[in-house]
């Protein structure tokens, strides 16, 4: 029987894996770098042991140390959640030979997947349907297009699609450089890239007694970067006879290499319904909560019990209703999935189950992977869990960094996703209108820059109301009141002129737009137009409510529609805060992990890559501004830059 467990990972996995701890009776201990210190896994855990430094590489990667932290706090298990050091079948064997149990597959079976390369030779043995891989010395155009893919690892890294010839030698050198990068191996090959395929796996559980179980299908296809953003279960449009090949071929593959504990076996079926085997994923997965939602299983706490060598019933559930799951990431999906930081002031999402990382008053740092929580809707139909799914998102509280709450909601709303018509290129495709500000929005963004004027009125010293503020109603200003606001993210500025006259407030531009107080029973403070929290507008007769709060500049305005974020901006703007022309400035608090072949002085020109920042486990290339002239490089491998620091600076023309 495990009854102290260490869980060697951090964030949402770990509190996931925490909770479910509590739950059996089993004490737990959490690992922690010197950034994570105070973060919610390492409270919520029974004993915490620091890992010094923040980079993964000197903390959760450290196998050594995680050993270690479990002997000196007394734990018998080690569950490695997933990322990290979750499919090192060194890391397995050190727990093991520790003395401690491995919650988790037989190093065997983990090296057996770890190689994609050498996973599809296993499987061809097996009998499960592949994609054959192409000699990228041989690829012709009649290849393409083209996915450069790498041997270890997952999560995107190492990946690029080819659409021509010419670029491959490019990528493939790119590809080995990030994987080499991310996982210390540069092993790539090359393989046809299906385009309108959808990505489909299914969930396998096997015990030490030769049972195994597969728990039906899941729909990963929505994908950004190559990394999923939307996942479901059950896979919806599947027929009977492909579930069914998904199935065995998901449990021959278990089989084949004496797979034991939680797994994912990952398919790329074509738009034609065949299906390819993909890879198989030694672990727990992130969206494991949509098949714990239609099976009735806690999926940590059947991995414990066959870690405890306990034998699985001779069939699983049977399965109920529909769950969708949509990961919340801190980036900007308008400006190249940007990562963004900074403190989660408030992550509050009602209705929905939801499993998070970051806590209230949380920093989102630059180290780690930029999901901030997983929300998932279950119900009886797909239809039902959609809707559900995307208005729990929709009225949530998301104070702190820029996240793509926005993007969600609407490829949740989306035609095509509603009709289940996706694949994996859906937001590549659709992007553009997924992120552009809809002509609808704009008398929403206006009315609530305007809650926010009116919510920072009231919220100026000495006074609690707008009324309050401009000596009620007799003190009336013969100018209006002027307050400028910028969107976030996006730059819109709104300029917001209002008044307070005898009968009540007038803003330019919305005539139709009054604002409600105490004559409509809201409060019983006489000529009450808004409170710092709180602004109750009638827009053409319909009440809106709007919730202001205020952290610093920034002004978080939510509805019952939807969140709204704006930086208050200063009346007189600050003449120095300017770059000089052609300057590449951080976007992003990172590491430079690569710099191009030129040196100042050399012509360049416009969307030329200078240099790579990595963030939150994803690299982004900074690419020259416009063609010119490089006259100053100021970024070097190793590099760690905060935002807006100067990179380089490109002097456009001849």
């Amino acid at each position: 029987m495990i009854r102290s467990l260490l869980v060697a990972n951090r964030a949402e996995i770990a509190r996931r894996i925490v909770r479910t701890c509590r739950d059996l009776g089993i004490a737990t201990v959490a690992v922690h770098s010197d950034a994570d210190a105070g973060a919610p896994h390492a409270r919520e855990a029974d004993t915490a042991v620091r890992l010094p430094g923040d980079a993964p590489a000197d903390t959760y990667l450290r196998g050594d140390l995680l050993v270690k932290a479990a002997l000196a706090a007394g734990a018998d298990a080690v569950h490695p959640g997933y990322g990290f050091l979750s499919e090192h079948a060194d890391f397995a064997r050190a727990v093991r030979n520790a003395g401690l149990v491995w919650v988790g597959p037989p190093p065997e079976a983990m090296e057996a997947m770890a190689s994609k390369t050498r996973a599809k030779e296993i499987m061809r043995k097996a009998g499960v349907p592949l994609l054959d891989a192409i000699d990228p010395a041989e690829a012709t155009a009649d290849d393409l297009p083209l996915l450069v893919k790498a041997a270890a690892g997952g999560g995107g890294r190492g990946m690029r699609v080819v659409r021509e010839l010419d670029a491959l030698p490019a990528e493939l050198d790119s590809a080995r450089a990030e994987a080499a990068s991310a996982f210390g191996d540069g092993e790539i090959f090359v393989e046809p890239y299906m385009e309108g395929a959808r990505h489909v796996e299914v969930q396998v559980f096997a015990d030490t007694h030769g049972t195994v179980w597969t728990l039906g299908t899941r729909d990963c296809s929505l994908q950004r970067r190559h990394q999923k953003v939307i996942e479901e279960a059950p896979a919806p449009g599947l027929d009977e006879e492909l579930r069914r090949t998904l199935a065995e071929s998901a449990a021959d593959a278990a089989r084949a290499i004496g797979y034991e504990g939680a797994g994912t076996v990952e398919f790329l079926v074509s738009p034609a319904g065949r299906a390819y085997f993909l890879e198989m994923n030694t672990r727990l997965q992130v969206e494991h909560p949509v098949t714990e939602e239609i099976y009735g299983l806690d999926l940590v706490a059947l991995q414990l019990r066959i870690a405890e060598g306990e034998p699985l019933d001779a069939e699983p559930p049977a399965p109920r209703g529909h769950a969708v799951e949509a990961r919340l990431y801190a980036e900007d999906p308008a400006r190249d999935w940007r990562p963004q930081t900074g403190i989660m002031h408030r992550l509050e999402i009602a209705g929905p189950r939801v499993d998070s990382g970051p806590a209230d008053g949380d920093a989102i740092g630059v180290h780690y992977d930029p999901m901030l929580a997983k929300v998932i809707a279950v119900a009886p139909t797909r239809a039902e869990a959609v809707r559900r799914l995307a208005h729990g998102l929709e009225r949530a509280r998301i104070h702190g960094p820029v996240t793509n709450r926005e993007l969600l909601v609407r490829v949740l709303r989306h035609p095509e996703f509603e009709a289940a018509r996706m694949d994996t290129g859906f937001l590549e495709r659709h992007l553009a209108e997924l992120t552009a500000a809809a002509s609808d929005d704009d008398e929403a963004a206006s009315l609530a820059a305007l809650a926010a004027a009116l919510a920072d009125a009231a919220r100026r010293p000495g006074t609690a109301t707008v009324a309050g503020r401009l000596g009620g109603w007799r003190n009336v200003p013969s100018q209006p009141q002027l307050r400028s606001y910028r969107a976030e993210p996006g730059g819109t500025e709104h300029e917001v002129r209002y008044r307070l006259t005898r009968d009540g407030l007038l803003a330019e531009g919305m005539p139709d737009v009054r604002v409600l107080g105490a004559e409509a029973g809201l409060d019983a403070t006489p000529g009450r137009a808004a409170a710092p929290g709180r602004v109750v507008l009638d827009v053409a007769g319909a009440r809106r409510t709007f919730e202001v709060t205020a952290y610093g500049d920034r002004r978080y305005v939510d509805t019952p529609r939807g969140g709204h974020v704006f930086t208050a901006l200063p009346r007189f703007p600050d003449p120095t805060a300017r770059a000089e022309p052609g300057s590449l400035l951080a976007p992003m608090p990172g590491t430079v992990v690569r710099v191009a072949e030129v040196a100042v002085g050399d012509r360049v020109e416009a969307g030329q890559p200078l240099l790579w920042l990595e963030a939150m486990k994803m690299e982004h290339r900074v690419t020259a501004p416009a063609a010119g002239v490089l006259t100053a490089l100021h970024a070097t491998t190793g590099r760690q830059v905060e935002v807006g620091a100067l990179l380089a600076v490109v002097a456009a023309g001849e």
